[in-house]
Protein backbone atom coordinates (compact mmCIF):
# COMPACT_ATOMS: atom_id res chain seq x y z
CA UNK A 1 0.00 0.00 0.00
CA UNK A 2 1.24 3.67 -0.61
CA UNK A 3 1.15 6.21 1.72
CA UNK A 4 -1.91 8.30 1.91
CA UNK A 5 -1.77 12.18 2.63
CA UNK A 6 -4.92 13.78 4.00
CA UNK A 7 -5.72 17.71 3.30
CA UNK A 8 -8.66 19.19 3.41
CA UNK A 9 -10.01 22.72 3.98
CA UNK A 10 -6.54 24.01 3.42
CA UNK A 11 -7.44 27.13 2.75
CA UNK A 12 -9.75 28.35 5.34
CA UNK A 13 -7.94 26.06 8.17
CA UNK A 14 -4.62 27.74 6.86
CA UNK A 15 -6.32 31.09 7.82
CA UNK A 16 -8.03 29.85 10.84
CA UNK A 17 -4.73 28.44 12.42
CA UNK A 18 -3.32 31.46 13.59
CA UNK A 19 -6.66 32.63 15.42
CA UNK A 20 -6.26 30.17 18.09
CA UNK A 21 -5.14 31.17 21.61
CA UNK A 22 -5.19 28.36 24.30
CA UNK A 23 -7.58 28.69 27.07
CA UNK A 24 -6.68 29.50 30.55
CA UNK A 25 -4.79 26.35 31.92
CA UNK A 26 -1.62 25.34 33.34
CA UNK A 27 -0.41 24.63 29.89
CA UNK A 28 0.64 26.55 27.26
CA UNK A 29 2.39 29.71 26.26
CA UNK A 30 1.17 30.65 23.11
CA UNK A 31 2.70 29.40 20.07
CA UNK A 32 5.14 32.31 18.48
CA UNK A 33 4.60 34.18 15.81
CA UNK A 34 6.20 35.47 13.10
CA UNK A 35 8.83 37.99 13.41
CA UNK A 36 12.66 39.36 13.06
CA UNK A 37 13.41 36.93 10.18
CA UNK A 38 12.43 33.76 12.33
CA UNK A 39 9.10 31.45 13.04
CA UNK A 40 8.40 30.22 16.01
CA UNK A 41 6.70 26.59 16.52
CA UNK A 42 5.63 24.58 18.90
CA UNK A 43 6.64 20.77 18.05
CA UNK A 44 4.76 17.90 20.39
CA UNK A 45 4.04 14.62 20.48
CA UNK A 46 1.44 12.66 21.93
CA UNK A 47 0.59 8.65 22.23
CA UNK A 48 -3.28 9.68 22.51
CA UNK A 49 -3.97 5.85 23.15
CA UNK A 50 -6.68 6.22 19.80
CA UNK A 51 -6.54 2.92 19.03
CA UNK A 52 -9.00 0.31 19.06
CA UNK A 53 -9.51 -3.29 20.21
CA UNK A 54 -11.42 -3.98 16.68
CA UNK A 55 -10.86 -3.05 13.51
CA UNK A 56 -13.25 0.04 12.37
CA UNK A 57 -14.34 0.54 16.25
CA UNK A 58 -11.94 3.46 15.73
CA UNK A 59 -14.00 5.05 12.89
CA UNK A 60 -17.20 4.15 14.64
CA UNK A 61 -16.38 6.00 18.09
CA UNK A 62 -14.98 9.35 15.81
CA UNK A 63 -17.73 9.50 13.77
CA UNK A 64 -20.02 10.49 16.63
CA UNK A 65 -18.43 13.97 17.85
CA UNK A 66 -18.92 12.41 20.83
CA UNK A 67 -16.77 9.97 22.48
CA UNK A 68 -15.54 11.27 25.86
CA UNK A 69 -11.90 10.19 25.58
CA UNK A 70 -11.80 11.31 22.06
CA UNK A 71 -12.80 14.65 23.61
CA UNK A 72 -10.55 14.60 26.18
CA UNK A 73 -7.61 13.82 24.46
CA UNK A 74 -8.46 16.98 21.74
CA UNK A 75 -8.98 19.41 24.75
CA UNK A 76 -5.49 18.12 25.61
CA UNK A 77 -4.42 19.28 22.00
CA UNK A 78 -6.54 22.63 22.18
CA UNK A 79 -4.91 23.59 25.27
CA UNK A 80 -1.51 23.22 24.24
CA UNK A 81 -1.96 24.06 20.42
CA UNK A 82 1.19 22.67 18.87
CA UNK A 83 2.01 23.81 15.16
CA UNK A 84 3.07 20.38 14.21
CA UNK A 85 1.75 17.29 15.89
CA UNK A 86 3.28 13.58 15.82
CA UNK A 87 0.22 11.38 17.19
CA UNK A 88 0.85 7.68 18.17
CA UNK A 89 -1.48 4.98 18.55
CA UNK A 90 -4.03 6.02 15.94
CA UNK A 91 -5.83 2.88 14.05
CA UNK A 92 -5.04 3.43 10.38
CA UNK A 93 -7.05 3.41 7.86
CA UNK A 94 -6.46 3.22 3.95
CA UNK A 95 -8.59 6.34 3.20
CA UNK A 96 -7.30 8.84 5.98
CA UNK A 97 -10.88 8.68 7.48
CA UNK A 98 -9.60 9.00 10.61
CA UNK A 99 -7.85 11.64 10.27
CA UNK A 100 -10.66 14.11 8.66
CA UNK A 101 -12.90 12.78 11.47
CA UNK A 102 -10.77 13.57 13.81
CA UNK A 103 -10.32 17.38 12.63
CA UNK A 104 -13.51 17.70 11.66
CA UNK A 105 -15.67 16.31 14.80
CA UNK A 106 -13.68 16.99 17.74
CA UNK A 107 -10.25 19.15 17.15
CA UNK A 108 -11.96 21.77 15.18
CA UNK A 109 -14.56 22.01 17.76
CA UNK A 110 -14.24 23.29 21.20
CA UNK A 111 -13.93 21.24 23.89
CA UNK A 112 -15.04 22.42 27.33
CA UNK A 113 -14.26 26.03 25.93
CA UNK A 114 -10.82 25.39 25.18
CA UNK A 115 -10.08 27.03 21.33
CA UNK A 116 -10.60 25.02 18.53
CA UNK A 117 -7.30 24.01 16.10
CA UNK A 118 -6.90 23.53 12.67
CA UNK A 119 -4.92 21.44 10.89
CA UNK A 120 -4.84 21.43 6.94
CA UNK A 121 -1.98 19.10 6.46
CA UNK A 122 -2.19 15.49 7.67
CA UNK A 123 0.04 12.44 6.76
CA UNK A 124 -0.27 8.81 7.55
CA UNK A 125 0.86 5.45 5.98
CA UNK A 126 0.40 1.87 6.54
CA UNK A 127 2.18 0.50 9.72
CA UNK A 128 3.68 -3.16 10.41
CA UNK A 129 1.18 -3.62 13.59
CA UNK A 130 -1.10 -6.55 12.79
CA UNK A 131 -0.06 -7.00 8.88
CA UNK A 132 0.07 -11.37 8.69
CA UNK A 133 3.92 -12.37 8.73
CA UNK A 134 2.94 -15.85 7.63
CA UNK A 135 5.39 -17.04 10.25
CA UNK A 136 5.60 -18.68 13.27
CA UNK A 137 7.83 -15.49 15.15
CA UNK A 138 7.16 -16.18 18.82
CA UNK A 139 7.95 -19.97 17.86
CA UNK A 140 5.18 -21.15 19.80
CA UNK A 141 4.30 -23.62 17.19
CA UNK A 142 1.12 -22.30 15.63
CA UNK A 143 1.30 -19.39 12.62
CA UNK A 144 -1.03 -16.57 12.85
CA UNK A 145 -2.39 -14.29 15.52
CA UNK A 146 -1.00 -10.46 17.18
CA UNK A 147 1.57 -12.38 18.23
CA UNK A 148 2.81 -13.40 14.59
CA UNK A 149 2.13 -9.98 12.80
CA UNK A 150 5.26 -8.12 11.87
CA UNK A 151 4.86 -5.45 14.20
CA UNK A 152 2.52 -6.77 17.09
CA UNK A 153 -1.22 -5.97 16.95
CA UNK A 154 -4.73 -7.29 16.26
CA UNK A 155 -5.42 -6.27 12.85
CA UNK A 156 -3.41 -4.36 10.17
CA UNK A 157 -2.90 -1.02 11.12
CA UNK A 158 -3.61 -1.10 14.92
CA UNK A 159 -1.73 1.06 17.02
CA UNK A 160 -0.65 3.52 13.86
CA UNK A 161 0.66 6.97 13.57
CA UNK A 162 -0.49 10.61 12.75
CA UNK A 163 1.24 13.75 11.87
CA UNK A 164 -0.79 17.32 11.90
CA UNK A 165 0.80 20.38 10.78
CA UNK A 166 -0.37 24.16 10.14
CA UNK A 167 2.96 24.02 7.52
CA UNK A 168 3.16 22.42 4.50
CA UNK A 169 4.11 18.72 3.91
CA UNK A 170 6.93 18.11 1.35
CA UNK A 171 4.80 15.26 0.31
CA UNK A 172 7.16 13.81 -2.56
CA UNK A 173 9.84 14.16 -0.32
CA UNK A 174 8.65 11.69 2.62
CA UNK A 175 10.65 8.37 2.93
CA UNK A 176 9.46 5.50 4.84
CA UNK A 177 11.02 2.43 6.01
CA UNK A 178 8.13 0.19 7.01
CA UNK A 179 10.00 -2.79 5.19
CA UNK A 180 13.77 -2.19 6.17
CA UNK A 181 15.10 -5.46 7.26
CA UNK A 182 16.46 -5.83 10.94
CA UNK A 183 19.26 -8.30 9.46
CA UNK A 184 20.70 -5.35 7.42
CA UNK A 185 21.38 -3.46 10.38
CA UNK A 186 24.72 -4.03 11.05
CA UNK A 187 26.33 -5.46 14.12
CA UNK A 188 22.42 -5.68 15.15
CA UNK A 189 21.18 -7.43 18.22
CA UNK A 190 18.68 -9.61 15.86
CA UNK A 191 18.32 -12.79 17.95
CA UNK A 192 18.94 -15.02 15.07
CA UNK A 193 19.03 -18.46 17.12
CA UNK A 194 15.55 -17.57 19.08
CA UNK A 195 14.42 -16.89 15.56
CA UNK A 196 16.16 -19.42 13.22
CA UNK A 197 17.97 -18.10 10.12
CA UNK A 198 15.23 -18.48 7.85
CA UNK A 199 12.95 -16.16 9.59
CA UNK A 200 15.78 -14.17 11.28
CA UNK A 201 16.40 -12.78 7.47
CA UNK A 202 13.18 -11.90 6.80
CA UNK A 203 12.29 -9.94 9.78
CA UNK A 204 11.02 -6.05 9.68
CA UNK A 205 13.18 -4.19 12.11
CA UNK A 206 10.38 -1.33 12.47
CA UNK A 207 7.21 -2.77 14.96
CA UNK A 208 5.16 0.39 13.17
CA UNK A 209 6.96 2.32 10.75
CA UNK A 210 10.10 5.03 10.82
CA UNK A 211 9.09 8.13 8.91
CA UNK A 212 11.15 10.78 7.92
CA UNK A 213 8.54 13.85 6.59
CA UNK A 214 9.85 16.92 5.44
CA UNK A 215 7.92 20.51 6.88
CA UNK A 216 8.01 23.24 5.28
CA UNK A 217 8.31 26.33 7.71
CA UNK A 218 8.74 29.70 6.10
CA UNK A 219 12.13 29.27 4.19
CA UNK A 220 13.15 26.01 6.14
CA UNK A 221 12.47 22.38 5.99
CA UNK A 222 12.54 20.33 9.04
CA UNK A 223 12.53 17.00 8.79
CA UNK A 224 10.05 15.16 11.43
CA UNK A 225 11.71 12.14 12.32
CA UNK A 226 8.28 10.00 13.54
CA UNK A 227 8.68 6.07 15.04
CA UNK A 228 6.94 4.69 18.10
CA UNK A 229 9.13 1.42 19.16
CA UNK A 230 8.06 -1.70 20.36
CA UNK A 231 7.74 -2.24 24.44
CA UNK A 232 10.89 -3.84 25.83
CA UNK A 233 8.80 -6.09 27.30
CA UNK A 234 6.44 -8.96 26.67
CA UNK A 235 8.92 -11.82 25.52
CA UNK A 236 10.83 -13.98 27.48
CA UNK A 237 14.89 -14.81 28.38
CA UNK A 238 15.84 -14.47 24.15
CA UNK A 239 14.83 -10.53 25.05
CA UNK A 240 13.12 -9.74 21.49
CA UNK A 241 11.04 -6.63 22.33
CA UNK A 242 13.59 -5.69 24.10
CA UNK A 243 16.47 -5.67 21.42
CA UNK A 244 13.74 -4.94 18.83
CA UNK A 245 13.37 -1.77 20.79
CA UNK A 246 17.10 -0.80 20.82
CA UNK A 247 17.43 -1.22 17.25
CA UNK A 248 14.57 0.62 16.28
CA UNK A 249 16.07 3.43 18.26
CA UNK A 250 19.38 2.76 16.80
CA UNK A 251 18.01 3.41 13.09
CA UNK A 252 17.43 7.21 13.89
CA UNK A 253 21.10 7.23 15.27
CA UNK A 254 22.58 6.12 11.96
CA UNK A 255 20.33 8.00 9.74
CA UNK A 256 21.54 11.13 11.53
CA UNK A 257 25.48 9.61 11.57
CA UNK A 258 26.60 10.76 7.93
CA UNK A 259 28.56 7.82 5.78
CA UNK A 260 29.31 4.89 6.23
CA UNK A 261 27.29 4.24 9.46
CA UNK A 262 24.16 5.35 7.62
CA UNK A 263 24.81 3.40 4.50
CA UNK A 264 22.81 0.18 5.55
CA UNK A 265 19.85 1.89 5.77
CA UNK A 266 17.27 1.61 2.51
CA UNK A 267 13.96 3.74 2.45
CA UNK A 268 10.45 1.34 0.87
CA UNK A 269 11.01 3.64 -2.81
CA UNK A 270 15.08 1.87 -2.72
CA UNK A 271 16.79 4.89 -1.65
CA UNK A 272 20.28 4.62 0.35
CA UNK A 273 21.80 6.93 3.05
CA UNK A 274 20.54 8.65 6.11
CA UNK A 275 19.94 12.51 6.67
CA UNK A 276 22.33 14.86 5.23
CA UNK A 277 24.45 16.70 7.81
CA UNK A 278 22.90 20.03 6.88
CA UNK A 279 19.17 19.18 7.42
CA UNK A 280 16.94 20.68 10.36
CA UNK A 281 15.27 17.84 11.63
CA UNK A 282 13.04 17.12 15.17
CA UNK A 283 12.52 13.41 16.42
CA UNK A 284 9.49 12.89 17.73
CA UNK A 285 7.62 9.65 19.10
CA UNK A 286 6.90 7.20 21.97
CA UNK A 287 10.14 5.54 22.03
CA UNK A 288 9.18 3.31 24.98
CA UNK A 289 12.84 3.96 26.71
CA UNK A 290 13.57 5.50 29.80
CA UNK A 291 17.07 6.68 29.87
CA UNK A 292 17.61 4.68 33.65
CA UNK A 293 14.51 2.98 34.87
CA UNK A 294 12.49 0.28 33.17
CA UNK A 295 12.66 -2.76 31.19
CA UNK A 296 15.07 -1.08 28.39
CA UNK A 297 18.20 -2.60 26.75
CA UNK A 298 21.34 -0.78 28.42
CA UNK A 299 21.50 2.60 26.67
CA UNK A 300 18.85 2.04 24.15
CA UNK A 301 17.59 5.59 24.18
CA UNK A 302 21.11 7.53 25.23
CA UNK A 303 21.97 6.62 21.34
CA UNK A 304 19.71 9.54 20.61
CA UNK A 305 20.12 11.24 24.20
CA UNK A 306 23.73 11.49 23.45
CA UNK A 307 24.24 11.77 19.64
CA UNK A 308 26.31 14.47 18.68
CA UNK A 309 23.58 15.96 16.15
CA UNK A 310 20.24 16.17 18.87
CA UNK A 311 19.91 18.10 21.49
CA UNK A 312 17.88 16.74 24.75
CA UNK A 313 15.74 19.83 26.29
CA UNK A 314 15.00 17.79 29.55
CA UNK A 315 11.16 18.70 29.39
CA UNK A 316 9.34 18.89 33.06
CA UNK A 317 6.25 18.94 34.61
CA UNK A 318 5.39 19.27 38.62
CA UNK A 319 2.48 16.55 37.57
CA UNK A 320 5.12 14.23 37.28
CA UNK A 321 6.99 14.47 40.04
CA UNK A 322 3.80 14.70 42.15
CA UNK A 323 2.88 11.04 40.51
CA UNK A 324 5.88 9.69 41.36
CA UNK A 325 4.80 10.01 44.98
CA UNK A 326 2.64 6.96 43.99
CA UNK A 327 4.97 4.31 44.91
CA UNK A 328 5.35 0.95 44.30
CA UNK A 329 8.24 1.09 41.37
CA UNK A 330 8.38 4.73 41.44
CA UNK A 331 10.37 4.67 45.00
CA UNK A 332 13.47 2.82 43.16
CA UNK A 333 13.83 4.74 39.90
CA UNK A 334 16.93 6.34 39.29
CA UNK A 335 15.57 8.92 36.34
CA UNK A 336 14.26 12.23 37.72
CA UNK A 337 10.40 11.69 38.14
CA UNK A 338 9.97 15.34 37.28
CA UNK A 339 11.02 14.16 33.12
CA UNK A 340 8.70 11.41 32.90
CA UNK A 341 5.94 11.46 30.37
CA UNK A 342 3.76 8.23 30.99
CA UNK A 343 2.22 7.14 34.23
CA UNK A 344 1.97 3.64 33.68
CA UNK A 345 1.69 0.47 36.68
CA UNK A 346 3.32 0.69 39.60
CA UNK A 347 3.11 -2.51 41.37
CA UNK A 348 5.10 -4.45 40.61
CA UNK A 349 6.61 -2.74 37.78
CA UNK A 350 7.57 -0.80 35.69
CA UNK A 351 6.23 2.55 37.56
CA UNK A 352 6.23 6.49 35.99
CA UNK A 353 8.76 6.67 33.29
CA UNK A 354 10.21 9.21 30.13
CA UNK A 355 9.30 7.29 27.53
CA UNK A 356 7.81 10.37 24.52
CA UNK A 357 10.56 12.37 23.09
CA UNK A 358 10.35 15.76 20.95
CA UNK A 359 14.24 15.63 20.25
CA UNK A 360 15.46 18.90 18.12
CA UNK A 361 18.47 19.14 16.12
CA UNK A 362 21.43 21.14 18.32
CA UNK A 363 20.95 23.67 15.09
CA UNK A 364 17.36 24.44 15.83
CA UNK A 365 17.12 27.42 18.69
CA UNK A 366 15.35 26.05 21.52
CA UNK A 367 12.67 28.79 23.13
CA UNK A 368 11.44 26.11 25.89
CA UNK A 369 9.86 23.04 26.65
CA UNK A 370 7.26 20.77 28.62
CA UNK A 371 5.01 18.17 29.18
CA UNK A 372 2.01 18.80 30.08
CA UNK A 373 0.98 17.05 33.81
CA UNK A 374 -0.48 20.00 35.94
CA UNK A 375 -0.36 18.59 39.09
CA UNK A 376 -3.83 17.92 41.21
CA UNK A 377 -6.51 20.53 41.24
CA UNK A 378 -4.61 22.49 38.83
CA UNK A 379 -6.63 23.42 35.45
CA UNK A 380 -6.09 20.32 32.78
CA UNK A 381 -5.14 18.06 36.08
CA UNK A 382 -8.86 16.12 34.98
CA UNK A 383 -7.39 15.77 31.46
CA UNK A 384 -4.67 12.89 32.95
CA UNK A 385 -5.53 11.48 36.18
CA UNK A 386 -5.61 7.96 36.76
CA UNK A 387 -6.83 4.90 35.65
CA UNK A 388 -8.92 4.27 33.85
CA UNK A 389 -7.79 7.30 32.28
CA UNK A 390 -9.58 10.16 30.67
CA UNK A 391 -7.27 10.37 27.52
CA UNK A 392 -3.72 8.23 27.78
CA UNK A 393 -1.58 6.87 30.27
CA UNK A 394 0.84 9.22 28.33
CA UNK A 395 1.55 12.50 27.91
CA UNK A 396 1.32 15.58 25.41
CA UNK A 397 5.29 16.49 25.44
CA UNK A 398 6.30 20.01 23.72
CA UNK A 399 9.35 22.45 22.60
CA UNK A 400 8.99 25.70 21.05
CA UNK A 401 11.62 26.32 18.52
CA UNK A 402 12.63 29.43 16.40
CA UNK A 403 13.03 28.46 12.94
CA UNK A 404 14.47 31.04 10.08
CA UNK A 405 11.46 32.41 8.09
Amino acid sequence: MSPRISRRGALVAAAAAGLGVPAAAEAAPQPARRGGGTTRVRVATYNASLNRAEEGQLLADLATGEDPQIRAVAQVIQLNNPDVLLLNEVDFDEDGRAIDLLREKYLEVSQNGATPVHYPYAYTAPVNTGVPSGLDLNRDGTVGGPDDAWGFGAFPGQYGMVLLSRHPILTGQIRTFQNLRWAAMPSSLLPVEFYGEEIAEQLRLSSKSHWDVPVRIGSTTVHVLAAHPTPPSFDGPEKRNQRRNNDEIRLWADYLSPGRRSRWITDDAGVVGGLAPQEEFVILGDYNSDPADGDSWPGAIDQLLTHARVRDTRPSSEGAEEAAAQGGANDSHRSDPRFDTADFGDSPSPGNLRVDYVLPAKTLQVVSSAVFWPRSGRPGSELTGTYPFPTSDHRLVRVDLEVRS
